[in-house]
C-alpha cells in the first residue's frame, strides 16, 4: 500500500542523511528532522507511520521528544536510536512511548527490520480501520427503493420484524438486495449500538470457515499460534449475518443449529462452552427446498431459521421499480464520475424495462454505471446500454406458480414474454419495429406488454411508439 511518509530525527547532518539514503533506496519516503523540536512541528503538520530518533539532540532530548510526541500523536510508532546502550537507558526509552530501540553501530537490516515491522503495522492499522467503516456502513429501510407492492410490502414487514429479536431468514436470487434487507432489520432493531458482523460463507474456505465462526485455541491446527475469538464473539450483544449459508457444509451446520437453541458453542481445539447473545440474520440464493430434498442443506436447520422469511422480489416482477432505480443509479455515478447526465431517454427507458435482469439490482446498477462512462449526451441513449445479449441467455423468467406444478397457461405467458422480450432487445428499443418483428400492429404489441408488466403503458388510439413511461 501506499504508506505515508516515516521522519528522521538526528542533529548530526551525516546520520540523517545516511539513514535516509538507506531508508529511500528501500522505497520509504522520508522526512528530516534536526531537532525535537522541529520534528514536533512535523507530526503535527503532516501524517507519518513512523519516527526514528536519536536518544540525544541539540536541545529537546531524544528522550522528551519521545513522552511529546506519544503525547501529540498517541500510537505514532517511535523508534529510538542510541550510542550509549544499556539496560536502564532501554527500559527509560521503552516507557517514554518507543516502540523499539536500536544501539550504535547497527546493521542496515537491523533498522530495514525494525521499519518493516512498523509499516506492517500500519498497513494492517489501516485495512482494519477500512473493515470497520464498511461494517459501520448505515442502512435503512429508506435505502430500499421502489413502489411497487411486494417492495412496500417487504418495507413494512422490516419494520415490523427488526425491533423483536426473532431470527430471520431472506430467501431470493442473486442481486435482490438481501445484504440490504439485512443491514436495514439491524438498524432498526433495540441492538443497532452494538456490532453488526456479516460473513459470506461461501468466500470462506470450508476448513476455515468454523474457525471464523467460533474462533480456535492456540495449537488447534497447524498455523494457531494464538487463541482467535471467532465472529460470534465479535458479534456478542449485536447482530450476525450468515449470507449465502446454503454452501455451509452438513458438519458445521450441525454445530449452528445448536449454537441457535442457546447460543452456546465451543471454540476449534477447545472443551469449554462459551456462550453469547446474538440475532442471526442468514441468507442464501439456492433453492432451499431443493437443497433438503438433495440431502445438502438440514431441514431442521431450515426450520430453525426460518423463524420470519423474507422473500426480497427478482427485478423483473417489479415493474417501473427498475426506472427508480436506474434514476438512482444514475444520480449517484453522476456524481462519482463527474458527468452531468440529465435523465434516460424513452427509447433507452423502453429497452430496460423489457429486459428480464437474470441478475437484478447488481446487474442493473452495472448497466447504468457502463452507460453514465459512455454516454457522450445529456441524456442516456440506447447506444450507451448493453445489448443484453449474454445476459438474455443467462436465466428465463419462471412462470408463476399458484400451486405445486405449472400449468400450460403459465408455459404460454412465460413464452410471450421471451419471444417480445427479445424482440424489443432486437430492435434496441424501437416498438414499431419489434411489433414487425413479431406481426403485431404496434396497439396490440403494447397492449400485450401492459397485459404482461414488462412496463405500464396505456394503449392509445394512435399508437404513438415514443410514448414514455408515466413519471419519465
Amino acid at each position: 500500500m501506499n504508506l505515508p511518509p516515516m521522519l528522521v530525527v538526528d542533529d548530526e547532518k551525516n546520520m540523517r542523511l545516511s539513514l535516509e539514503t538507506v531508508l529511500r533506496a528501500e522505497g520509504y519516503d522520508v522526512r528530516l528532522a534536526d531537532s525535537a523540536e522541529s520534528a514536533l512541528k512535523q507530526i503535527v503538520a503532516e501524517e507519518h507511520f513512523m519516527v526514528v530518533t536519536d536518544a540525544r539532540l541539540g536541545g529537546m532530548s531524544g528522550y522528551e521528544f519521545l513522552k511529546e510526541a506519544a503525547r501529540i500523536k498517541p500510537g505514532l510508532p517511535l523508534l529510538m536510536i542510541t550510542a550509549y546502550a544499556t539496560p536502564k537507558l532501554a527500559v527509560e526509552a521503552i516507557k517514554s512511548g518507543a516502540i523499539d530501540y536500536l544501539a550504535k553501530p547497527f546493521e542496515p537490516d537491523e533498522l530495514l527490520h525494525a521499519v518493516a515491522r512498523c509499516a506492517e503495522r500500519h498497513r494492517l492499522l489501516a485495512e482494519n480501520a477500512a473493515l470497520k467503516a464498511r461494517a459501520g456502513e448505515p442502512y435503512r429501510v429508506e435505502h430500499i427503493i421502489g413502489e411497487s407492492p411486494k417492495v412496500r410490502e417487504l418495507r413494512q414487514l422490516i419494520q415490523t420484524v427488526a425491533p423483536t429479536d426473532a431470527t430471520v431468514l431472506i430467501l431470493g436470487e442473486s442481486g435482490t438486495g438481501k445484504e440490504l434487507i439485512a443491514g436495514a432489520i439491524h438498524s432498526l432493531s433495540r441492538r443497532e449500538g452494538q456490532n453488526y458482523v456479516r460473513i459470506n460463507c461461501a468466500a470462506i474456505p470450508e476448513t476455515l470457515l468454523e474457525s471464523e465462526l467460533f474462533g480456535h485455541e492456540k495449537g488447534a491446527f497447524t498455523g494457531a499460534h494464538r487463541t482467535k475469538r471467532g465472529y460470534v464473539e465479535e458479534a456478542d450483544g449485536g447482530t450476525i449475518f450468515l449470507d449465502e449459508i446454503g454452501d455451509m457444509s452438513r458438519p458445521l451446520q450441525a454445530k449452528l443449529l445448536r449454537f441457535l437453541e442457546d447460543g452456546s458453542f465451543t471454540r476449534v481445539g477447545g472443551t469449554q462452552e462459551l456462550r453469547v447473545n446474538v440475532r442471526l440474520i442468514a441468507a442464501t440464493n439456492r433453492n432451499i427446498v431443493d437443497a433438503i430434498r438433495k440431502d445438502e442443506f438440514r431441514e431442521d436447520l431450515f426450520h430453525r431459521l426460518n423463524v420470519m422469511q423474507f422473500r426480497p422480489p427478482p427485478l423483473r416482477e417489479r415493474g417501473t421499480d427498475v426506472m427508480l432505480l436506474a434514476q438512482h443509479f444514475l444520480r449517484g455515478f453522476n456524481v462519482r464520475l463527474g458527468k452531468s447526465i440529465q435523465g434516460i431517454t424513452a427509447a433507452a427507458g423502453d429497452a430496460l424495462m423489457a429486459h428480464s435482469w437474470p441478475g437484478n439490482i447488481r446487474e442493473l446498477r452495472n448497466v447504468i454505471e457502463r452507460a453514465v462512462i459512455l454516454e457522450p449526451t445529456l441524456e442516456i441513449q440506447p447506444g450507451s446500454l448493453p445489448d443484453f445479449e449474454v445476459e438474455s441467455r443467462l436465466r428465463r423468467p419462471e412462470p408463476s406458480r399458484t400451486g405445486g406444478e405449472s400449468t400450460l397457461g403459465d408455459h404460454v405467458i412465460a413464452y410471450e414474454r421471451d419471444l417480445i422480450q427479445s424482440a424489443v432487445q432486437q430492435s434496441g428499443g424501437d416498438l414499431l419495429a419489434a411489433a414487425a418483428q413479431l406481426g403485431l400492429s404496434l396497439p396490440a404489441l403494447r397492449f400485450r406488454m401492459a397485459r404482461l408488466q414488462l412496463f405500464p403503458v396505456a394503449v392509445d388510439d394512435e399508437g404513438d411508439a415514443s410514448s414514455r413511461i408515466p413519471g419519465r
